[in-house]
């Protein structure tokens, strides 16, 4: 699956599956605008694509898909200086609001959708304009997760999001249809990034065989290999879907919080996971 002359817009794509999929478009061929809030990891992507040889394949853009203007600056960035868009990966992601649901703070809660949902909403909307433009089509991979699949897989704001996620590209896939543009979504399972591990990824693997069938751990490598296939010609006839990308986990039925003992509620705590943004985690007593 090559991605030869193709540019991509990846959002969160300067860590965890965003870098991987960075680093595998470039290897396959493709450009790359990867956009995140962190700008020292951004920076050290491009270093590191450069020094592998990838020199000028990609460029890093510091947004917030939560934002509009960021989004469709990113995509224009994409366009002035590849000549093209071809591909939109909306995978920007954070663990958000977490804690009871009758504690969640209503802008915690609305700050989770807008990097989860919004974002995914910003770069089909403003990726797909610049596709019918061109009138070439396009792929669009946004990433969900099995916690939109079913309750027990994630703190409630992170859930509804993704579950938001998971039919919004089922919508957008039947509009843009006609314009040969494919809309697609990825739904990792536990993967072994740093929103999951928390810097203790050997704890993290450990933590992980209780519940996955599959062994092994699940990496950010085989996101990026998902998101490869799809952004490729080799996927033109699959569109609407929501990809299951887990070891095997949502068959056996994750209940995850219950298997792990890792409910935050249930230990009183409550706050908002930011992720790999920069910005610090929140806790609230």
């Amino acid at each position: 699956m090559r991605l030869d002359g193709k540019v991509a817009v990846i959002t969160g794509g300067a860590s965890g599956m965003g870098r991987a999929a960075a680093e595998r478009f470039c290897r396959e061929g493709a450009r790359v605008v990867a956009v995140d809030l962190n700008e020292t990891n951004g920076k050290q992507l491009v270093a590191d694509l450069d020094d592998a040889g990838f020199g000028g394949a990609v460029r890093f853009v510091r947004g917030d898909v939560a934002v509009e203007a960021d989004v469709a600056g990113a995509v224009a960035e994409a366009v002035a200086g590849f000549g093209r868009l071809d591909v939109v990966f909306n995978n920007a992601g954070v663990g958000g609001a977490f804690g009871p649901i009758t504690d969640i703070a209503v802008e915690d809660w609305d700050w989770t959708f807008g990097v989860l949902c919004r974002g995914v909403f910003l770069g089909i909307k403003h990726g797909a304009r610049a596709m019918i433009g061109q009138g070439r089509g396009g792929a669009i991979v946004n990433t969900a997760s099995v916690a939109g699949l079913s309750g027990g897989s994630g703190p409630q704001a992170y859930s509804a999001a993704k579950a938001a996620v998971i039919n919004l590209t089922r919508v957008a896939a039947l509009e843009l249809a006609s314009h040969r543009i494919r809309v697609n979504a990825i739904c990792p399972g536990a993967i072994n990034t740093p929103l999951l591990h928390r810097g203790n990824p050997d704890a993290f693997a450990s933590m992980l065989e209780r519940v996955q069938p599959w062994p092994g751990v699940g990496e950010a490598r085989h996101i990026a290999d998902a998101a490869l296939f799809l952004a490729s010609d080799e996927a033109e006839f699959i569109t609407g879907e929501a990809v299951v990308v887990d070891g095997g986990l949502t068959a056996a039925g994750p209940n995850l919080f219950d298997r792990l003992g890792a409910d935050l509620s249930a230990l009183g705590l409550r706050g908002v996971n930011r992720g790999s943004t920069g910005e610090p985690e929140t806790f609230y007593s």
